[in-house]
């Protein structure tokens, strides 16, 4: 059951960060463009293999779900520990993970599609904090309702 919990606390934290990403790209001017970098990661790596990435709403389609897939698996970290302690754990894992999205696209060939303002840079950081606060809020939860 408890990798059960991990899964779904973690799943929770990304589908937060995925939801408050999607609506404030189509909102904001200066949000944070993830969904760009997520795809010129799959072209590099399509590319670095000698194959065709796909194109228009394919690749943004594998863009997200890889996303999604890859947050949740991150998140999912909130369950390693006490169910007391996953929301401070969140905080430290949404912390870690958006200052890594603001300094590491760069020095991995991407173009950072949210390093633009220092609005969006804070956004980026605020939007991953969201998604550990989620997920540990979520594990709690979830621990709980398996405790009866």
């Amino acid at each position: 059951m408890a990798s059960l919990e991990a899964i779904g606390s973690g799943l929770a934290g990304a589908l937060a960060l995925t939801a408050v990403h999607e609506t404030a790209r189509q909102q904001i001017s200066t949000a944070p463009r993830m969904d760009m970098l997520g795809m010129q990661a799959i072209e590099k790596g399509f590319r670095s293999v000698n194959a065709q990435p796909p194109q228009g709403k394919s690749l943004y389609e594998l863009a997200l779900a890889g996303d999604v897939v890859s947050n949740a698996m991150y998140y999912s970290m909130v369950a390693q520990g006490k169910p007391e302690d996953a929301i401070r754990r969140g905080v430290m894992l949404g912390l870690a993970a958006g200052i890594s999205a603001v300094v590491l696209p760069k020095p991995m060939g991407l173009q950072p599609q949210i390093n633009r303002t220092a609005a969006t840079q804070a956004m980026t950081i605020g939007w991953y904090l969201l998604g550990g606060v989620a997920a540990g809020a979520a594990y709690q939860l979830l621990s709980k309702i398996a405790r009866r």
